[in-house]
């Protein structure tokens, strides 16, 4: 089989990913950036290759937070499970969101999302096991599968990484199936799409529940990680940050969500002691700045400089 740049790609990711930690790199900053990565691909599944701007998928990443902490701190669930039940819960809520957004187009369906995420929001605000303002704290990592102790950073690094490929792998089949093929049908020109006599409110549908689910995935993993589920993971802040991180890297390339996630976690960590609050500004004018110059990403940008020197 013809080894392609993605080929080569994936296989550098794993090498990376795989080293990162031997070589001195704080294994939880690695396991943020593999989380909010992950997040981020699920994004850019709906985005990129759909062409629909969801404002409210902090939804699904903090409602997986909230329930994957509450079934192991609570419950009493091991880590695995707890994250099943996360990544459950948002695949429900994405496929009621989807349902009830994908009914309108364009800022319509930004809005819809967006309203529907904030009354989320509000409702993790009052319930009582959500912890209110303090969030949901000391959720125990315990061992995974009641072997593989989670307690060690080194193991949970690797647990974490390897959920990353898998969701990461699952949105690459995807997008290059015939399912991603009709979502880019979709993006491009939805009247011919329905004219051809496909169905463009389910595949619309299924994109919404499997990027709710793989966003899902990544929240319920950060709380594992970070054994905290808290308001600031459902806020609207995050859908922001999560799209910003999207168009940075390059919206609809495989490679550029994890490039864009790298970026703005590593940002954030290195600045936020330093600027304080005015992180998010910093955020803001490197998003505008992207939007003006480089329209295509990080890594878009890069595809186009590689086309126009192989021509």
């Amino acid at each position: 089989m013809r080894l392609t740049r993605t080929h080569l790609g994936f296989a550098a990711l794993i090498a990376i990913g795989a080293a990162a930690p031997l070589v001195g790199i704080y294994p939880t900053f690695l396991m943020k950036c593999w989380c909010f990565a992950l997040f981020a691909c699920a994004f850019n599944l709906l985005l990129g290759y759909a062409g629909l701007l969801s404002f409210g998928h902090a939804a699904f990443f903090g409602a997986a937070a909230y329930l994957a902490g509450h079934a192991i701190k609570v419950w009493g669930l091991t880590p695995e499970l707890g994250i099943l039940v996360g990544t459950a819960f948002a695949t429900a809520l994405g496929y009621v969101f989807g349902s009830l957004a994908i009914r309108r187009a364009g800022i319509y369906f930004a809005m819809v999302t967006l309203a529907l995420a904030q009354m989320l929001y509000f409702l993790w605000l009052q319930l009582a096991f959500t912890g209110g303002e303090d969030g949901l704290q000391g959720v125990p990592r315990s061992k995974l599968f009641g072997i593989v102790d989670l307690g060690d950073n080194m193991n949970l690094y690797y647990v974490v990484f390897a959920i990353f490929v898998f969701g990461f792998l699952l949105i690459y089949r995807s997008i290059n199936s015939p399912f991603g093929q009709v979502l880019k049908a979709i993006r491009e020109n939805e009247p011919r799409a329905i004219s051809l006599g496909y169905d463009v409110d389910k595949y619309k549908l299924l994109a919404f529940v499997l990027s709710a689910a793989l966003s899902g995935l990544a929240g319920a993993t950060k709380t594992v990680v970070f054994q905290l589920a808290s308001l600031t993971d459902a806020h609207w802040h995050m859908s922001g940050e999560v799209v910003l991180m999207t168009l940075l890297g390059g919206m609809g390339t495989v490679f550029g969500p994890v490039v864009g996630a790298v970026i703005v976690v590593s940002l954030e960590d290195q600045l936020a002691d330093k600027v304080g609050s005015w992180v998010q500004v910093i955020m803001g004018l490197i998003f505008v700045i992207c939007v003006l110059a480089f329209r295509r990403g990080v890594v878009g940008e890069l595809i186009a400089l590689a086309r126009r020197i192989s021509r």
